[in-house]
């Protein structure tokens, strides 16, 4: 299969191109296989959306312990948090948390997922855990110290968790915590 690159060359997929671009059909899983069809499945962004009792308390904690608020994705029913280069939480009032499924929303408090963000080493883990804490989380787990991972987790103030963690994922592939 061939490609078209932005700059017009033409490419066969997974090759390099002058510009120094790489270019794909999509995302591969794990194990740099395709998935279904061929089609190698690629996101350009990821919203976490989470339901919140109170939109400005919300924007409150998120701001204190350092994320920034992107208004263009913000209104009276949404908070958008740039966790990271197009990385998102979407804070959302439950009316409109609940526009976007069928199921019943799980009660403030209810663990149903767990968002773990990575950071540069095991000092920005205890950094923004800590901030966390003194904007009003609760710290949920201390230090899982391991020679390869370390991690933390907090819950905001409507009940989510979050996890922040650092890995050398050579390491931990060497000392078998992870696949080869």
């Amino acid at each position: 299969m061939e490609t078209t690159t932005q700059t017009g060359q033409t490419t066969s997929t997974g090759q390099t191109t002058q510009t120094g671009q790489t270019t794909s059909t999509g995302p591969t899983s794990s194990t740099g296989q395709a998935g279904a069809g061929g089609a190698r499945l690629a996101h350009q962004m990821i919203f976490v959306n989470l339901p919140v009792a109170d939109l400005q308390r919300s924007r409150d904690f998120f701001t204190a312990v350092g994320y920034e608020i992107d208004e263009r994705m913000s209104n009276e029913v949404a908070v958008g948090v740039r966790l990271g280069d197009n990385l998102y939480a979407m804070l959302l009032v439950p009316e409109f948390f609940a526009r976007f499924h069928d199921h019943e929303t799980a009660r403030p408090g209810t663990s149903e997922t767990l968002v773990c963000l990575s950071a540069e080493d095991r000092q920005q883990v205890d950094e923004i855990v800590d901030r966390a804490a003194a904007a009003g989380a609760t710290d949920v787990r201390t230090g899982d110290d391991q020679e390869y991972m370390y991690g933390r987790s907090y819950t905001d103030p409507d009940g989510h968790v979050w996890e922040i963690m650092w890995m050398d994922v050579a390491a931990a592939t060497q000392a078998g915590a992870l696949g080869e």
